[in-house]
């Protein structure tokens, strides 16, 4: 009785990648990103939002999450017939909590306030966001991004061998 073992069938598609916490490192989140909802054939939308999301996160992590020698995470979890993205930037600094600049600090004096626009462009984008703690030490800031739902594949019917 030799019986295949059963497969398990996800319909999660998922990334994760440790990254270098310096500029190089949030660039390459970004690219990665792309190229990696590329070749799962993500929806041309939630492409261009997730490259928005992930390169504001990243230089987050890089700017107020680095700790010495401690790398970033980006994961990346797609329910493909749902058409949803998480997105997971995990950093080292669990003791700062990112939060948005409120429209009007953002506007006024921009002169003196050239950052902090960040997190509220990920609130204008995402259609959810927060932040978790990564224990012993971090935060997971996660972002979710909705496109559209895909529809299932009609079952694939088995070839038949046409005899004469």
């Amino acid at each position: 009785m030799n019986q295949p073992p059963p497969q398990v069938i996800t319909r999660f598609l998922t990334f994760t990648q440790l990254l270098s916490s310096t500029p190089r490192g949030a660039r390459l989140a970004r690219l990665l990103c792309v190229s990696q909802l590329r070749s799962w054939d993500a929806p041309h939308d939630v492409t261009e939002r997730a490259e928005i999301v992930v390169a504001e996160l990243a230089a987050n992590a890089v700017l107020h999450g680095r700790l010495p020698g401690r790398s970033f995470r980006l994961t990346l979890v797609f329910d493909a017939p749902a058409g949803r993205l998480r997105i997971d930037v995990t950093d080292a600094r669990g003791d700062r909590d990112p939060q948005p600049r409120p429209a009007t600090a953002a506007s006024s004096d921009t002169a003196l306030h050239t950052n902090g626009r960040g997190l509220a462009l990920v609130a204008a984008i995402a259609d959810h966001w927060e932040t978790l703690p990564h224990p012993p030490s971090g935060k997971t800031v996660r972002a979710e991004l909705v496109g559209p739902a895909r529809e299932a594949p009609d079952e694939i019917q088995p070839t038949r061998l046409i005899t004469r």
